[in-house]
């Protein structure tokens, strides 16, 4: 299972988190990334954690003001980035375009979707991973694993069927071992949280719980 946290413009201290993660996964041998602010990603990127951006632009480079070009993001150390998040939301074209940029500078992908019919979608476009966030769920502490499992499965099949080389994780309110344990028994393969970990007031020990039944 993998574990991607997304610091999201939390009042964190990234760096914080980010050591605390690093930490966690050499302990554990989980793999942990952590998703900071694009001004954010080399002091994160120089702590050793793996480090991934929170979007990436679809542009290359030129006359694009505002946009995070993924050639930036990899410079400052990202190996990988999260596009289409409920909060940043793209259309099916610019999802391509970004997954095209990242490709281009080697950047894992995953690409986040509401449901199983958009997870079909967005794992047709090639994305290393695809995650499956409810938005109406993100942040409240209850995760999809429990407030609708079928919604884990029926992402897992339709990714499947799109093509089964793209991992799915589960994200919206993951918190606890026991919330990643429940995804791994729907056949989720790595889980997406924020919250959880970022508002912590011990980040370490959110995320020490958060991998102990690994």
């Amino acid at each position: 299972m993998k574990v991607v946290v997304n610091l999201k413009a939390y009042p964190c201290d990234s760096v914080e988190v980010a050591t605390a993660a690093r930490d966690v996964s050499e302990e554990s041998g989980v793999p942990i990334a952590v998703a900071p602010q694009a001004a954010l990603l080399e002091r994160v990127a120089e702590t050793g954690v793996e480090t991934w951006a929170q979007h990436v632009s679809a542009v290359e480079h030129g006359s694009h003001t505002g946009s995070t070009l993924a050639e930036a993001a990899a410079e400052a150390g990202a190996t990988g980035t999260m596009l289409n998040h409920s909060e940043r939301r793209l259309k099916l074209a610019d999802i391509d375009a970004a997954l095209a940029a990242a490709e281009r500078v080697g950047l894992e992908t995953c690409v986040c979707a509401n449901n199983p019919e958009q997870i079909g979608a967005v794992a047709g476009l090639g994305p290393d991973a695809v995650a499956v966030e409810p938005p109406e769920l993100i942040g409240t502490g209850t995760p999809v694993s429990k407030a609708d499992p079928d919604i884990v499965t029926d992402a897992v099949e339709a990714a499947e069927e799109a093509d089964d080389s793209v991992a799915v994780y589960c994200g919206a309110g993951i918190s606890t071992g026991e919330d990643l344990t429940a995804a791994q028994d729907l056949g989720a393969e790595g889980v997406l949280l924020a919250s959880g970990v970022a508002k912590a007031d011990d980040p370490k020990a959110a995320l020490e719980d958060l991998v102990a039944p690994l």
